[in-house]
């Protein structure tokens, strides 16, 4: 009899923990325009750059199209392979 009183106190804090828990997890977060110009001049983590190379490693086409990507945004992506395929008349192929 105690034991049956017992798990039903134990399951009912449980319940009553979980669901506090959870409305306090689900509460916003109120950050300032100072506070994200911080965290976001604070640049990548550790833990972020560790990651970025994790992937990088298990996927290496991935890395190679955000390399792509970076060069084309500079303006340099495909430079030395036009250049290669020039004639000594300045005419492509």
């Amino acid at each position: 009899m105690s034991g049956d009183l017992a798990g039903a106190i134990f399951l009912v804090l449980l319940a009553a923990g979980g669901y506090f828990g959870l409305k306090a997890l689900s509460k916003p977060v109120e950050r300032t325009t100072e506070d994200f110009e911080r965290k976001a001049a604070e640049g990548t983590t550790m833990m972020g750059a560790s990651m970025n190379a994790l992937h990088e490693m298990l996927n290496p086409e991935a890395a190679r199209g955000q390399e792509v990507q970076t060069q084309m945004k500079e303006g340099r992506y495909g430079k030395k392979r036009r250049e290669g395929k020039a004639n000594d008349d300045g005419t492509e192929y």
